[in-house]
């Protein structure tokens, strides 16, 4: 399971809700098509560039929020 580091402070519930959602997400091909297969579809809203390796990918959540996957 990718770890999950929260910055909201989601209860737990809701938490526990996310990683059983996006836990199993290894690779960025996964990411993606979880993100057209949601309902709605979420597509990648942005790709902010840490180094010539690392990759932060954002993609839109619920009620306005956003997940921040960290991709090497």
């Amino acid at each position: 399971m990718v770890p999950l580091t929260d910055h909201t402070a989601l209860t737990a519930d809701a938490r526990a809700a996310l990683e059983a959602e996006v836990g199993s997400l290894t690779l960025l091909q996964d990411v993606v098509r979880w993100g057209f297969a949601s309902t709605p579809p979420r597509d990648v809203t942005e790709v902010i560039v840490q180094d010539e390796f690392t990759h932060d990918v954002v993609m839109p959540w619920k009620d306005g929020g956003y997940l921040v996957f960290d991709t090497t």
